[in-house]
């Protein structure tokens, strides 16, 4: 029986967890008998020993002390069991002078000290009164001590419990923080608590959305797993969609910045039955052969699904329809289960002495599912090594045709080159000079602009006239001409003549004036119309022409383009530049490209020569028929486009560098 006006509840947890109330820091209480019962904290190894007191027993253990409202902690309880020895009593009292009449009552003490690994022990010293005559039991008698927050004392540490003298000395383990978390007493332990989970099912968007059971704080990191015991995966989105969910899924939450990793988990979804189509939905079933130690076949089977199932397996040869081999159904339910890295479940199994010659299958039978799945059967390996090999075929097909297309300028240019007469050496550029025609028009300006700029881009050196006025300004028209033919000399490359209407005209007018020149013995007696700031050069580049053909190799530096939105009069080439190679742009652009980069490699000039305006499918342009100028006066003039409405702005005195 305790001391009166000692009041103390105790409530029996599972595990060996009590929640008591109305505790102190530190309590003592004592049998019948004793009275005045004090604990104080003591040094060790500066105490000294009671030798009027034994323990007999010693048994320490784990409480859960709760008081009112307030948190509950962790208590450490003493229970021990003294003996007096009224002979040492008498001793003492003798050797401090009291009567025998005053044996009945005598002070006494005991001490009991606990440690963790880690921490040095602590110590508490019980003293008291004996009153030998109220004593239930002859001599012997019961003192609890309750130890408040023990010091270096946590959930699952293991502490020794020892007397002094050390007599008797015993170990126990603090209860781990599941165990006490998973009692009744959960909410008013401040280590118990950890984020929740609530889902809720939003059929219409088809998918669960996922919040914090606790309104005020903000989605936790959660992970989610198959099965309560399944392996758990990282999941950081705030909804899932429908047809992954399953009745086994299950959530686990916890704070990242938690330093005990409590994590809470919750299944919220095991009555529901409408989900469990996701799990048959996603039953998948391999079948593969196998031979055993004496040389009989086998058939190895390999079922997964996000759930464990309960159901059964057989064999079975496919004929017309799968007729079953009896005999051989295995249960699902037998065996282990295992996950695979998607965090399936996966059972496996074997059927011994099974005929492979037969198409053999596995049927599969889901509890509930309502109908049987399969056949699943093992496939023909020499089939399937065939199937391999022309899959093989065909991407070797692929990859060559596009390495073709990728190669396809490449290949041209080779090809049209061999066919020419030489190669193309691929890769490299040469130098082009492109020359305007004397006309003012700011369309063919902006023309001949971008056909330089896609000159450059193609990887040629380009010098332009209109680019360089200021150089023409200082060096003179035809000095700078010929500054361009000697670098055309030193990297190889075409002067490229541009002409229009306009040129036409002009050269026309040149060669006349040419030829009344021979006949009036030299006198020359100018031009009288102004053409643009480009005519002293063109007029200069007719004046190479000339000088090129009278040596026979106007073809290896000169060819000629024109545009199809400024070029529509019926006009046959002036006779100064017939034999000249001409190309007609933009319809003939790559043809223009393929010849600059072929013209960079040889010293002669092509073996194909053009005296009128009609382009040859064999041999580009060729002079036109009888029949074909008829044709084409009977139809009018239609421009291909007009480039004034572009907002562009050309250069005029500064020097372009491609």
């Amino acid at each position: 029986m305790f001391l009166s006006g000692w009041s103390v509840r105790c409530v029996l947890l599972t595990l060996h967890v009590y929640a008591c109330s109305g505790y102190d820091k530190q309590e003592v209480i004592c049998s019948q008998g004793l009275s005045d019962c004090t604990m104080k904290d003591e040094v060790p190894l500066v105490f000294g020993g009671n030798d009027a007191v034994e323990i007999r027993n010693l048994t320490p253990s784990f409480k859960m002390c709760c008081e009112d409202t307030a948190p509950c902690v962790l208590c450490l309880v003493i229970d021990t069991k003294i003996s007096f020895h009224p002979d040492k009593d008498m001793e003492d009292e003798d050797h401090s002078g009291h009567d025998e009449e005053d044996y009945s009552e005598s002070k006494a003490s005991l001490t009991v000290c606990y440690s963790t690994a880690p921490t040095m022990p602590t110590c508490k010293k019980v003293e008291f009164t004996v009153n030998h005559t109220a004593l239930t039991h002859h001599n012997y008698a019961e003192i609890s001590m309750v130890i408040i927050k023990p010091a270096g004392v946590s959930f699952s540490s293991r502490v020794i419990v020892y007397s002094y003298p050390p007599s008797h000395r015993v170990q126990v383990v603090a209860p781990s923080l599941d165990k006490v978390c998973s009692q009744e007493l959960q909410e008013r332990v401040e280590e118990c608590d950890v984020p929740k989970l609530s889902s809720k099912i939003n059929q219409e968007m088809n998918q669960v959305e996922l919040r914090s059971a606790d309104s005020n704080r903000g989605l936790p990191s959660m992970c989610v797993q198959y099965e309560h015991n399944g392996t758990c995966q990282k999941w950081n989105r705030a909804t899932i969609p429908l047809y992954s969910v399953t009745p086994c899924m299950c959530f686990q939450a916890w704070e990242e910045d938690d330093q005990r990793l409590r994590r809470s988990q919750s299944c919220p979804f095991i009555n529901t039955n409408f989900l469990q189509k996701n799990v048959w939905q996603n039953v998948s079933v391999s079948v593969r052969q196998g031979q055993m130690i004496d040389g009989l076949s086998m058939l190895w089977w390999n079922l997964s699904a996000p759930c464990r199932l309960e159901g059964e397996v057989w064999p079975c040869h496919k004929v017309s329809s799968c007729k079953e081999v009896k005999g051989f159904r295995q249960q699902l339910t037998n065996g282990t289960w295992t996950q695979n890295r998607k965090g399936h479940w996966v059972k496996m199994g074997v059927f011994e002495d099974i005929d492979l010659q037969h198409s053999p299958c596995v049927m599969v039978n889901v509890k509930g599912m309502g109908y049987e799945l399969g056949p699943f059967c093992y496939k023909n390996t020499d089939r399937w090594h065939w199937s391999v090999l022309v899959v093989g075929v065909m991407v070797l097909v692929c990859l060559t045709v596009l390495l073709f297309y990728l190669l396809h300028d490449f290949v041209k240019k080779w090809v049209w080159s061999w066919h020419h007469g030489r190669f193309v050496e691929i890769g490299r550029k040469s130098h082009v000079v492109l020359l305007s025609p004397p006309d003012v028009d700011d369309g063919v300006s902006e023309s001949i602009s971008r056909l330089g700029f896609l000159l450059c881009k193609q990887g040629f050196s380009v010098s332009v006239d209109q680019w360089s006025r200021k150089e023409q300004c200082t060096l003179g028209p035809l000095p700078w001409l010929h500054s361009q033919l000697l670098e055309l000399n030193s990297q190889g490359g075409r002067v490229v003549l541009v002409l229009t209407s306009k040129a036409l005209e002009r050269a026309e007018e040149w060669t006349r004036q040419q030829k009344e020149i021979v006949k009036t013995k030299g006198e020359d007696k100018g031009f009288p119309w102004v053409g643009s700031p480009y005519s002293d050069v063109f007029m200069a580049s007719l004046c190479l022409i000339q000088g090129d053909k009278q040596l026979g190799r106007a073809g290896e530096r000169f060819l000629l383009v024109k545009f199809d939105s400024h070029l529509c009069t019926e006009r046959s080439l002036p006779e100064l530049l017939q034999g000249l190679l001409l190309f007609q742009l933009p319809s003939q652009t790559q043809a223009l490209m393929t010849e600059l980069a072929v013209g960079a490699t040889g010293s002669g000039s092509s073996k194909r020569t053009w005296t009128g305006w009609t382009w040859s499918t064999s041999d580009g342009w060729r002079a036109k028929t009888k029949d074909e100028t008829a044709q084409q006066k009977a139809s009018n003039c239609k421009y291909v486009g007009t480039e004034k409405n572009m907002e562009t702005k050309p250069l005029k005195s500064t020097e372009m560098l491609c």
